[in-house]
């Protein structure tokens, strides 16, 4: 390609980016799927950008969307900050090994992970359903962290919950990390089923607590990817500024849309993206 027409062309692919981001943003909310779980895996198969800088986009996509989101849900009681500090606790620290230990491995061996996980998801996906509220006893560690409260439901009312197996939470959260700092997903696909039917917080508070920790979660592995100079603005500028204004339409277009087609949708395109970060990663399809 002659040199005027890579200099003129340059721009199309943060063109494309922003239009998929903003398509991207309206399907996360219908779903109900965060967008880093979405960016990750199709914007590395499918467009010309360093895996790294994928990452660290994503990892930012998932952070920006979060933290907009965060006050909102503490003050109306559907996020429990007492919830979220020893599991974010965990998860910070397997968000800062995941992101070391990303930039360790090899890019191929990555993207062949990337794609196991990503067929994972979309098998959780069809596979789990959450449940509103669970008839669950607490155990002595949640007791004793004093895990337990209520919020108000607009249509049940008032609706006390607390956990069970939060030793087991607080590692899976440490898990769940891991993976996001070593991948860049934002992990509400499994800070929700981990909140909900491990831990039995009912499911709008696990929804409202997932989101606020993965904005705490998201922040450690983020500086890393900043410091090692992976956060390229060309791809995260448009991509945040999709997914925001994508998101503000999805909102609206929530309540007259079928979110099991959106969702039908969604586990195909993951299907698919995990598929070719497969195949990438083990070289059957550069």
């Amino acid at each position: 390609m002659p040199v005027a027409d890579a200099a003129a062309a340059w721009w199309l692919w943060p063109l494309a980016l922003f239009v998929f981001c903003f398509l991207l943003g309206i399907v996360a909310v219908i779903a109900g799927v965060g967008g880093g779980v979405l960016f990750v895996p199709v914007v590395a198969s499918f467009f010309p950008f360093h895996l790294d800088y994928v990452r660290g986009a994503g990892l930012i996509i998932a952070l920006t969307s979060t933290l907009a989101a965060s006050p909102s849900l503490l003050r109306s009681g559907l996020a429990s900050l007492r919830v979220v500090l020893p599991l974010a606790l965990a998860g910070s620290l397997g968000s800062l090994a995941g992101a070391v230990a990303g930039f360790a491995l090899p890019v191929s061996f990555v993207h062949a992970a990337l794609g196991v996980i990503i067929g994972a998801v979309a098998l959780l996906m069809v596979s789990t359903r959450g449940l509103d509220v669970l008839q669950v006893r607490p155990d002595a560690l949640g007791r004793r962290l004093g895990l337990a409260g209520e919020y108000l439901d607009p249509k049940s009312g008032r609706i006390a919950w607390h956990t069970r197996h939060t030793g087991a939470g607080i590692a899976a959260f440490g898990g769940i990390g891991f993976i996001g700092g070593l991948f860049g997903l934002g992990a509400g696909w499994a800070n929700v089923p981990a909140l909900n039917l491990l831990m039995g917080l009912p499911l709008k508070l696990a929804v409202g607590t997932s989101g606020l920790a993965i904005s705490l979660i998201n922040s450690s592995a983020a500086w890393v990817y900043i410091e090692r100079g992976a956060l390229l603005p060309a791809i995260a500028m448009p991509s945040i500024l999709g997914v925001m204004l994508g998101s503000l339409i999805g909102a609206r277009l929530l309540h007259g849309m079928s979110s099991l087609t959106v969702r039908r949708i969604v586990i195909a395109v993951l299907a698919l993206a995990g598929a070719r970060a497969l195949l990438r990663g083990v070289g059957v399809w550069p």
